[in-house]
């Protein structure tokens, strides 16, 4: 009867010991940029998450079908953004030309263990 109790006791014991998570949230951040489109009311929208980009790369964001995400207005992409769990920081624009760029500011907390 010992034995089984023992026994009984390294299982339930190894069992709890495999059954650790990550529990470790790190706050990211990305900058979203929304630059307006030539005779329309839309913008495009950039995505920064502090990724090295190359020349040519293309950082819009994109459908789960591989498509540019469209956006009606700039408080349209901020929605979104919020739909996935970003929350607002800051918002400042910068003039170019005779248009201007509006930088966004979000972050998100995510486990460590998801970063990698």
């Amino acid at each position: 009867m010992k034995k089984i109790f023992i026994i009984t006791l390294l299982i339930l014991g190894s069992l709890h010991s495999f059954a650790q998570t990550d529990s470790v949230k790190v706050e990211q951040f990305c900058q979203v940029i929304a630059t307006p489109r030539l005779l329309s009311n839309r913008v495009t929208i950039d995505i920064d998450f502090g990724d090295e980009k190359k020349f040519w790369s293309d950082t819009r964001l994109r459908t789960w079908e591989g498509k540019v995400k469209k956006f009606n207005t700039i408080i349209d992409a901020m929605n979104y953004m919020g739909k996935e769990g970003w929350s607002f920081i800051n918002a400042y624009p910068v003039k170019y030309g005779d248009s201007e760029i509006f930088h966004f500011a979000f972050r998100k907390m995510f486990y460590r263990s998801d970063i990698q």
